[in-house]
């Protein structure tokens, strides 16, 4: 066993040195004529290795394409949000955000209508109430902007007032039927109607969509066309039919029957008044 173990060692020794040999690029076999390594060497690779390195240059950002000539903002400003990108019941979204944060206009325009006065009350749950505080603006691209739930609307803002995207209009906050909830802003995207057609003021077009558009940087993805074309669709005055009752035995609210529209219409859209009581 012992002279089996020791020829076996001396094959093994002789297979490395063959492969020393192999490997010298010359000189006696099996003696390595390399300079021997050293710190200074080491460092000197290293660096030729890292000036030789492919250089990365920083992406460039193309700016997105200019899809229509109006330029939108996110609602609300200054303030971390989150919102629904799903229709729910309603085609409109909750935008969660903290109280106080600014409600701005998306888009230039003129104010509509100002509610500063929060009516909503859970034993009759009128529908046009249950926004609680809000704004609307109607935009320079024809299209109704609603934001609801307000905390407060911002002094002096009174329908017909002109306004710029960005503007603030109001605060965040849980009024009307949103009293129980997290503070909120109720955000929806419509056309123009009489104040008698609440139901059309509270959302009519999913408006998450462009929500992500303006939040993202693409700020002229405009509703107007599809505002439009849904309008023509279902007509200037669809019928309510969701969440349109109020609680049974409530005082109904006397309303006023529409006039039918004229051929000539005025170009520019009614300016309707909502005083607080």
């Amino acid at each position: 066993m012992r002279s089996g173990r020791t020829a076996a060692l001396v094959a093994l020794s002789g297979a490395a040195c063959l492969a020393a040999a192999c490997g010298a690029p010359t000189g006696v076999a099996g003696v390595s004529t390399l300079p021997p390594a050293s710190p200074a060497a080491d460092a000197a690779i290293a660096m030729a290795a890292a000036d030789t390195s492919p250089k990365v240059e920083a992406p460039v950002r193309i700016p997105p394409p200019e899809l229509s000539r109006f330029t939108y903002t996110f609602p609300v400003k200054g303030c971390e949000v989150t919102y629904s990108r799903k229709l729910l019941v309603l085609p409109k979204t909750t935008i969660w955000a903290a109280r106080g944060c600014a409600f701005v206009s998306p888009v230039d325009g003129v104010v509509r209508e100002v509610n500063a006065n929060n009516r909503w009350a859970p034993s009759t749950d009128h529908g046009w109430e249950r926004e609680g505080r809000f704004v609307s603006v109607i935009g320079d691209d024809g299209v109704a902007y609603l934001g609801g739930h307000l905390e407060s609307v911002e002094p002096g803002l009174a329908p017909g007032t002109q306004v710029k995207a960005g503007q603030r209009l109001g605060t965040v906050g849980n009024s009307g039927n949103a009293r129980d909830l997290a503070t909120n802003l109720y955000f929806a995207i419509s056309w123009p109607t009489p104040p008698q057609y609440w139901w059309i003021r509270r959302g009519m077009v999913e408006p998450w969509r462009y929500l992500d558009a303006w939040d993202d940087g693409n700020r002229t993805l405009s509703p107007r066309r599809e505002t439009l074309t849904l309008r023509k669709r279902l007509g200037e005055f669809p019928a309510c039919t969701q969440l349109c009752a109020s609680k049974p035995g409530s005082p109904p609210k006397p309303e006023r029957k529409p006039k039918p529209p004229t051929k000539h219409r005025p170009k520019d859209p009614e300016v309707v008044v909502v005083t607080p009581n």
